[in-house]
């Protein structure tokens, strides 16, 4: 019995001595791994990973090797006595299994660790110039429609016009993503974002019949530092004082409503935001920027000749247009509930002409009814808002008249609601309508003689609603209708049918 219980004694110590030994053995090589320096063979880390890993995994199975053994012997001593077997002077304490015990968890905490930290350096990375984090995303998008009366655009229809109706079908509203954080300035953060389409060869959306093909197109671009309640930003996007947008698959290289009460043209800006904070759910959001309006291209395209593109009117003036926004909302400033108010102003200079001045006072708001509805929307009211997506079209019209010369800047009013409902994350349902109006009786001394033209276009309107589902977080599909007026000054008012599909991968 006494060798016996020298033979155990022996057997716990070397038990002991085998998980210390394990443990400097498991240990060295994960050190060795983590202190050379970094390599710029990914591949060659990951084989230094998966050697460690082996290393690891061995070292476990002997240890539990050992334990079984241990437990095996323990349990002859016990039969062979018939009684609990009398402890033996080199008997391990509480201590040392505790001790042996965790070491073996650590070996398979760490395992773990290494298995996820191999996948992840087996994962191809986008990797940019300035070695910070760059995302890659977008939306493949198949659209078709079908419009029953003659529309400005077969793919994109804003207004609708005398004549037959069309078939058509494109790919150009497909968007490319690219989404960037870079390094802290000023204790701030800073991230920038781009979203790029292939609508870009008629000089703008929804302007006239384009080719299936089309170019790239710059939509939106975004650069901006935020520190924990302020932000400040240049940005290519839509106006400060419309922030909102409709919910569509099938217009999206121009936004639903367009021109029908949404104003949501992309414009260059730079600007600033602050919240204050409150104890309470809701806070106030302060926003204010400079922009450079655009003229509307249906009108007045640029006029360019060879390298040299004339300035725009706002450009001409030679001062910037400013908007201000101010809001009160809980949650996220941009998609949670929200009310605001704001207001735009931007000179203008026409050669030859006149000057004047762009204007609007704004109103956006999204606040849900039930658990699952949601209204949004928008209303406006101002002047010369062509270059914004309003005025039908226009900022002012002129002509001349026994030899002296007529200019008027016209008033523009409109607004847009959708009511939402979702069923859960998969499925949800928009109804929406939108109305854009310049004053006819402004337009009517100034009327020619193409009755569908732009010029004549007074008011504008588009009921429409959509189903959205998608069925897993890459897939969409979308079922849309849309009925489009359009009133002229000179000619009765126009109507179109539209029967809109889309299909789309995101990625």
């Amino acid at each position: 019995m006494k060798r016996n219980r020298s033979g155990t004694g022996w057997n716990w110590s070397l038990a002991r001595n085998s998980a210390t030994v394990s443990a400097a053995v498991f240990f060295s090589p994960v050190m060795a791994c983590f202190s050379q320096s970094p390599q710029p063979d990914v591949q060659g880390q990951v084989r230094l990973l998966s050697e460690a890993m082996n290393r690891i995994q061995s070292q476990i199975d002997e240890s539990q090797r050992e334990l079984s053994d241990l437990k095996r012997q323990l349990a002859v001593l016990q039969g062979s006595t018939g009684a609990p077997a009398e402890a033996p002077r080199e008997q391990p304490s509480d201590a040392d299994v505790v001790d042996l015990a965790s070491a073996v968890a650590g070996m398979r905490e760490s395992q773990a660790i290494h298995e996820t930290q191999i996948a992840t350096l087996e994962q191809t990375k986008v990797e940019s110039e300035s070695k910070y984090p760059l995302k890659i995303s977008g939306l493949i998008l198949m659209t078709g429609s079908v419009n029953t009366q003659r529309v400005d655009s077969a793919v994109t229809p804003a207004i609708a016009i005398n004549g037959a109706g069309s078939t058509a079908a494109t790919v150009r509203q497909t968007i490319l993503g690219l989404d960037a954080s870079g390094p802290h300035l000023f204790a701030a953060s800073s991230h920038a974002e781009l979203r790029l389409d292939c609508d870009g060869d008629t000089g703008g959306p929804g302007y006239g019949e384009s080719s299936v093909l089309g170019t790239l197109r710059l939509r939106t671009a975004h650069a901006e530092l935020v520190w924990q309640h302020t932000k400040s930003y240049f940005a290519l996007d839509r106006p400060l004082i419309s922030p909102n947008a409709p919910a569509s698959v099938t217009a999206v290289a121009q936004p639903p409503l367009a021109w029908s009460g949404n104003l949501w043209t992309w414009n260059p800006q730079v600007g600033a935001s602050h919240d204050f904070a409150s104890e309470r759910a809701a806070r106030l959001h302060v926003e204010g920027a400079l922009i450079d309006v655009g003229d509307p291209p249906a009108l007045y395209p640029p006029q360019r000749n060879g390298t040299y593109t004339a300035p725009n009117t706002a450009e001409l003036s030679r001062w910037p247009g400013v908007e201000a926004r101010v809001a009160l909302a809980t949650g996220d400033i941009e998609r949670g509930p929200h009310l605001g108010m704001s207001g735009y102003f931007a000179p203008h200079r026409v050669p030859g002409y006149a000057n004047f001045n762009s204007w609007a006072g704004a109103l956006d708001f999204s606040f849900p009814v039930t658990g699952w509805t949601q209204v949004t929307g928008g209303a406006y009211r101002g002047q010369a808002l062509g270059g914004m997506g309003g005025g039908a079209y226009k900022d002012f019209v002129a002509r001349t008249y026994e030899g002296e010369l007529y200019f008027r800047a016209l008033d523009d009013s409109g607004g847009w609601v959708q009511w939402k409902q979702r069923r859960g994350e998969r499925l949800e349902f928009n109804e929406a309508f939108g109305v854009d109006n310049v004053p006819a009786h402004q337009l009517r001394f100034f009327a020619i003689n193409n009755a569908d033209s732009y010029y004549n276009l007074a008011r504008n309107r588009t009921i429409t609603g959509n189903v959205i589902y998608s069925p897993s977080a890459y897939l969409l599909f979308s079922l849309e209708y849309r009925r489009i007026a359009s009133s002229f000054v000179n000619s009765p008012t126009e109507f179109s049918d539209v029967i809109g599909l889309a299909a789309g991968y995101k990625f």
